[in-house]
């Protein structure tokens, strides 16, 4: 394929999100319809005789090779998908899959891990079903992102597309989205139609629910898959979630931005096997039900000025009264993980208003409208005070959430080009602003009527370490 029919397929791309964007705004129903009727994919279910426990992390179960779909119409671009074995956010064997595209312009040697920002609660949102023809509402997003991987791949650069969530949609279970994101590079590298090698260099990037696997990986990639981290060039992230205790508290009564409390209660009981709804007002209960196989699209703006006293019973008013969801939120604070080796490029943005949140809760500041800016100045700094100085940092303060994507990501795929031609990466450690406290939060109240202990892979003190079974 020569570069002008290169160019033509970016076309292609791009025609095919603008053509599909109309029907799929009006045939929503349909599609949710068709999603709950059609017969299941087998390639996503691990069938083989062995059991995973058997198969180690990175291990590819399945392959195939399809025409790269964007909003359920096929280009001519061929992307490749495994299914491999990895590990879950309670530190079990697990199934997931991720797909490879190989631009004609690389040889194997440089790759960008792209996690998605697909953030949903349903497995059929994911980028891979996606790619290989899925339209739902909850997958516009992942049906839209080819618009940033054309010029990647414009560029030389193969790239992966790991399900970061997993086949359960774990949303927020940050150390499955790291797991998951680590043990996709290892199945791309185990596999001869990918073109990726133990020498193929990659770079990390992600912005928002990308940037959390993003980081996750970066912080897990020493301890759990010392192997890719040798390969990582360095990690680029914007609009990061750190501490979500904070972001909840934030986004309280917001216009739009509120809808994660319930996707978060529901992500955080799905990923460490809790049952919140005891918990759960009769308000609550009706908004988790309604949002239990939805996505990022079905929360926004559902549910203006909602509150978390409006989602559970008056006694638990205060969330760090409930030592369950105390619990699970420390597992996935970023501030008690480790530190990433290898070079960073972080940029947040500081203006909620203008997408509905004007929060600014004490010990919480402000933010983009739903990441909190204080917390990711702090984890920047942090990494700069133990032993990382090649960190970027960048805030917006003009920029809200979805306003600061477009600006921050041209700035990182230069970031990343410098990290793969060999420039010394740039450092603000000593001028990144002071932030807020990212120390875990503690239960409040006497212990709730829900006993059972959060399980979750085993940690050492002040950072999270995944083992694997």
């Amino acid at each position: 394929m020569n570069r002008g029919t290169s160019a033509l397929l970016s076309t292609a791309i791009v025609t095919g999100i603008v053509v599909g964007t109309a029907p799929t705004a009006t045939a929503a129903p349909g599609a949710v319809t068709q999603r709950a009727t059609a017969a299941p994919d087998a390639f996503y279910r691990h069938d083989g005789s062995k059991p995973l426990s058997a198969y180690q992390p990175g291990d590819v179960l399945k392959k195939r090779t399809l025409n790269y779909h964007v909003f359920g119409i096929p280009t001519p671009l061929k992307a490749v998908q495994l299914l491999y074995r990895t590990t879950d956010a309670q530190g079990r064997p697990s199934a997931n899959v991720t797909t490879v595209v190989r631009s004609q312009y690389g040889d194997g040697s440089k790759a960008v891990s792209y996690q998605s920002f697909y953030d949903s609660l349903s497995p059929e949102d994911g980028p891979s079903r996606a790619i290989a023809g899925n339209v739902s509402l909850g997958g516009a997003i992942a049906n839209a992102e080819p618009l940033i991987l054309a010029p990647l791949l414009l560029k030389g650069y193969d790239v992966v597309i790991p399900d970061t969530e997993g086949q359960n949609a774990d949303f927020a279970a940050g150390p499955e989205y790291g797991t998951n994101t680590l043990d996709s590079i290892r199945a791309a590298v185990r596999t001869e139609e990918t073109g990726l090698h133990a020498g193929t260099k990659f770079g990390l990037f992600g912005y928002s629910g990308g940037a959390v696997a993003t980081n996750w990986t970066s912080v897990l990639a020493p301890a759990y898959a010392p192997e890719v981290n040798e390969q990582l060039v360095g990690f680029a992230e914007g609009g990061l979630l750190v501490a979500p205790a904070h972001n909840l508290r934030y986004v309280d009564g917001a216009l739009a931005w509120n809808g994660v409390i319930p996707m978060a209660l529901l992500g955080v009981s799905r990923s460490y096997g809790i049952d919140l709804t005891p918990y759960l007002s009769a308000k609550g209960l009706a908004v988790v039900k309604e949002l239990e196989h939805g996505s990022i699209l079905d929360a926004l703006g559902h549910h203006p000025g909602m509150t978390w006293k409006d989602m559970v019973k008056p006694e638990y008013k205060d969330p760090s009264s409930i030592p369950a969801f105390v619990a699970a939120v420390n597992k996935i604070n970023l501030g008690q993980a480790a530190t990433p080796t290898v070079p960073g490029f972080i940029g947040q943005g500081n203006a909620g208003w203008p997408e509905g949140t004007f929060n600014r809760p004490p010990g919480v500041g402000t933010g983009d409208g739903v990441m909190v800016a204080g917390d990711v100045r702090t984890l920047a700094r942090q990494y700069c005070a133990t032993g990382n100085s090649a960190i970027k940092y960048e805030q917006y303060d003009l920029l809200s959430h979805v306003g600061a994507m477009p600006y921050w990501a041209p700035r990182a795929m230069a970031w990343l080009d410098d990290r793969f031609a060999g420039r010394a990466a740039p450092t603000s450690c000593g001028t990144i602003p002071a932030g807020n406290s990212l120390e875990p939060e503690e239960p409040t109240a006497a212990p709730s009527p829900l006993r059972t202990a959060v399980p979750g892979p085993p940690q050492v003190t002040g950072r999270v370490e995944v083992t694997v079974s």
